[in-house]
C-alpha cells in the first residue's frame, strides 16, 4: 500500500504565501515524477507544477514566477512554495506521484486526498 499525505493548506490574504508538503509512504521502490494539481469548484482539475527525477520542473503559465516545486528524495516528499497567492488560485490542491512498488512492474499513479488553499481578496 502507498499513501500520499498532503499538508500546509490554509487561508491567506491575497499576496500571501503558503508551502504545501506531500509525503509518500508505503512499499516504495522508486518514484518518478511528482506533481501538484488543483481543482476549483465547478472547474476541471489542472496540473500546476511537475518535477521529474532529472530535477526538470514545469509550471502552468498562471503560476510561473510565483510558485516553486521541489522534492526531497530521502524523505519521498514534494513541496510547493506558493508566493503572491491570488484569489483565483483558491482550490483544492492534490499531490500526484508516479510510484513503482514492485521490481517487475511499471510506475503507477497515486493521489493524495487534497488540501484546501484559499486566498481571500
Amino acid at each position: 500500500q502507498v499513501q500520499l499525505v498532503e499538508s500546509g493548506g490554509g487561508l491567506v490574504q491575497a499576496g500571501g504565501s503558503l508551502r504545501l508538503s506531500c509525503a509518500a509512504s508505503g512499499n516504495i521502490i522508486s518514484i518518478n515524477a511528482m506533481a501538484w494539481y488543483r481543482q476549483a469548484p465547478g472547474k476541471q482539475r489542472e496540473l500546476v507544477a511537475v518535477i521529474r527525477r532529472s530535477e526538470r520542473a514545469n509550471y502552468v503559465d498562471t503560476v510561473k514566477g510565483r510558485f516553486t516545486i521541489s522534492r526531497d528524495y530521502a524523505k519521498n516528499t514534494v513541496y510547493l512554495h506558493m508566493n503572491n497567492l491570488k484569489p483565483e488560485g483558491t482550490a483544492l490542491y492534490y499531490c500526484n506521484a508516479e510510484i513503482r512498488t514492485d521490481s517487475t512492474s511499471g510506475f503507477l499513479n497515486y493521489w493524495g486526498q487534497g488540501t484546501q488553499v484559499t486566498a481571500s481578496s
